[in-house]
């Protein structure tokens, strides 16, 4: 049997008679690096928020480890594991680097948010952060105000305040979006190394990335799933190079 930890059973969101995603039954097995793909509106980040609980589904059940968490908070679902990080790149700018890190730990002290508290109580958690940002390849910015990042690494530092959250699954939005290749290969190995112990579900636009990191595909189209499997399979399956006519068509073909 496999282990599956993340399921959804006829997932359905309508907005005033438009289904932005249809009867979506998704199975993500534990420790695989899983994308949802598609074309434009193809319902990708709405599947993502009805996930996450930003959405309501109208029908349908998203269960984690087994449990029904259909009608779960997004607060709940941050604290049974399931972490995402955004499309637009979510980090305190005027913080350092090693500061954002920090914000991520505090749920650990039971201080929640606290801005204000005493820097020594927070100095505690400079080493687990230090340890995080060595991981994301960020050691040498520590002190580095979060603005001044270049783009690919504040994408880096947001997967490491998305680790300090101790994440079971991540869920990454279009994580290489808006990168040069430089960037997209560092992302990408970094994807790749997170990835060790931890699930990932990731909405990704790049064939390249998706072909070289994912153990699953899921295909959007019209908010259903058009095809699954491994990257050979979901490449080859003539609906979705319809799907994808044209350049996109082609990057699908051409990124192995």
């Amino acid at each position: 049997m496999t282990d599956v930890i993340l399921e959804t059973r006829h997932l359905t969101k309508e907005f005033k008679g438009f289904t932005a995603v249809n009867d979506v039954n998704l199975q993500v097995q534990r420790g695989h690096i899983h994308a949802l793909i598609g074309p434009n509106g193809a319902g990708k980040t709405t599947c993502f928020n009805l996930l996450t609980k930003f959405l309501v589904p109208t029908s349908g059940q998203i269960l984690f480890n087994g449990r029904d968490i259909t009608s779960a908070r997004p607060a709940q679902i941050a604290r049974i594991g399931v972490i995402r990080s955004f499309q637009i790149s979510a980090v305190f700018p005027h913080l350092t680097v090693l500061e954002n890190v920090r914000i991520g730990l505090q749920r650990e002290l039971g201080t929640s948010f606290h801005f204000w508290r005493s820097e020594r109580s927070l100095a505690r958690l400079n080493e687990r952060a230090l340890q995080l940002l060595a991981e994301v390849d960020l050691g040498g910015f520590a002190d580095t105000l979060t603005i001044d990042l270049p783009y690919g690494r504040k994408r880096a530092l947001e997967i490491a305040t998305t680790l300090a959250m101790e994440p079971e699954m991540m869920l990454l939005d279009e994580p290489t979006q808006g990168m040069g290749h430089e960037d997209v290969h560092r992302v990408t190995e970094l994807i790749k190394k997170v990835s060790a112990g931890r699930t990932i579900l990731m909405v990704e636009h790049n064939m390249n990335v998706v072909s070289g990191i994912c153990d699953r595909i899921s295909v959007l189209q019209r908010g259903a799933v058009l095809a699954e499997g491994t990257y050979a399979e979901v490449s080859k399956n003539p609906q979705v190079m319809e799907a994808y006519m044209g350049t996109a068509g082609a990057a699908l073909e051409g990124a192995h």
